[in-house]
């Protein structure tokens, strides 16, 4: 459900000197562009469930502890037309209010306005999820929506 979302939606990327990284309530995409020409033998990625590293030609692209816990034995990264490097964590709470405000602990952390851009998609992605025969896709949203948006639970369907 959320690549469709997403497909219609569009992404909320967040800008490092390396690339870009966005998410969904249920996954972190990074990615990695990469000099031309350059093959999977010369990346090295290891993936864990609260650290990451990825290195390209012996050169450290990046190195440290995720912001959250992903799920280790479901990440996976892929060399796409030997200049793109895409990771895709899975995140342990796809929780709507579980909103990375950075990749790493204190680096490449969301400015201001893509962190409350991210918060409204994921708050929207979770109505989407709830109710099912709705387009939020191109819906707007203001008012509370940190942590998730309001809480809907307690009220009779």
């Amino acid at each position: 459900m959320s690549v469709d979302f997403e497909e219609r939606s569009g992404v909320v990327p967040c800008k490092t000197p390396w690339g870009s990284w966005y998410q969904t309530m249920e996954e972190v995409f990074i990615e990695v562009h990469v000099p031309p020409g350059t093959s999977a033998k010369e990346v090295k990625c290891r993936l864990g469930s609260r650290d990451i590293e990825l290195q390209v030609r012996g050169k450290e692209v990046f190195k440290g502890r995720l912001f959250d816990t992903t799920m280790s034995d479901e990440a996976t990264w892929t060399l796409e037309d030997k200049c793109l490097i895409r990771i895709v964590l899975m995140k342990t709470n796809r929780e709507a209010g579980n909103c990375w405000s950075s990749l790493l602990e204190g680096e490449y952390c969301a400015n201001a306005w893509v962190q409350d851009q991210m918060q409204r998609k994921l708050t929207l992605e979770r109505f989407q999820r709830e109710n099912p025969g709705f387009d939020f896709s191109g819906a707007e949203i203001s008012g509370n929506f940190a942590g998730g948006g309001p809480d809907f639970s307690s009220l009779q369907k």
